[in-house]
């Protein structure tokens, strides 16, 4: 036991070189399983094109550039190698910041980065399964006969995965405000009495991110007001445990 919290006291006191040399070591490790994840993906690419293509339904794409669906299919390939070194990525970035924090800002952070990656892949499949048929529907609305639709697939590409991160980034509403609360700069005071201003904003912002369309938007502000509302409530037992650690 001594010895356990003579390791931890030296991991807390290590030397700037120390520090880099930590560094150093797991950025290493992170390139290397990068890379090779990055490699992986880009196996799988010509099949996530596919699906991609299979949600457009009856749109024809094409490539205008010579290298455009090779570099197409370097992004997913990228994108895709992110994915799956994720969980990886972030154990090498917690094995360097964690000595230098406590038990408990411990324990929130991992909480939140475990329930954040659940909310966040929560808001990509959402995205992925109703919104974007939805967008291309509205898009497509417009075709008229004397004009040809001829869609870059580099274009749409770009469209999809803004459209992903944008839901994947929304669904982190509940954390944020979570871990805004743990730390004391968000209280839940405030954000009660400022309700009605809250989802006017939210409103705004779903307008902003989804075509004119009604149906669309209120997809969009429906799931971020619930968002909303769920941090709403974790704040509340989040303030509630802080003041008890305060009286104690």
């Amino acid at each position: 036991m001594i010895r356990k919290k003579n390791e931890q006291k030296n991991e807390k006191n290590l030397t700037i070189v120390e520090h880099l040399t930590e560094l150093r070591k797991r950025l290493i490790y992170s390139s290397i399983v990068l890379l090779v994840a990055v490699a992986v993906a880009y196996n799988y690419s010509e099949m996530i094109v596919k699906h991609i293509v299979d949600i457009a339904g009856n749109i024809n794409f094409v490539f205008i550039a010579p290298a455009e669906l090779l570099m197409s299919y370097v992004k997913i390939a990228v994108i895709g190698g992110f994915v799956v070194a994720g969980p990886f990525l972030i154990l090498q970035i917690w094995l360097f910041v964690s000595p230098g924090l406590t038990k408990s800002e411990k324990r929130t952070i991992a909480v939140s980065l475990f329930v954040g990656g659940i909310f966040f892949i929560i808001g990509v499949v959402f995205a992925y399964l109703i919104i974007l048929p939805l967008m291309l529907q509205f898009f497509m609305g417009f075709q008229i006969e004397q004009i040809e639709e001829m869609i870059s697939f580099s274009n749409y590409l770009t469209f999809v995965i803004n459209t992903l991160l944008s839901f994947g980034i929304i669904f982190e509403l509940p954390i944020i405000m979570v871990i805004l609360t743990k730390f004391h700069i968000l209280k839940v005071d405030f954000i009660k009495k400022n309700r009605k201003y809250i989802i006017l904003i939210i409103f705004v912002v779903a307008a902003i991110l989804t075509p004119p369309d009604v149906i669309t938007q209120v997809l969009l502000a429906g799931p971020m007001i619930l968002l909303f509302e769920i941090g709403v409530i974790f704040a509340s037992f989040v303030e509630k445990k802080n003041k008890k650690i305060v009286e104690e």
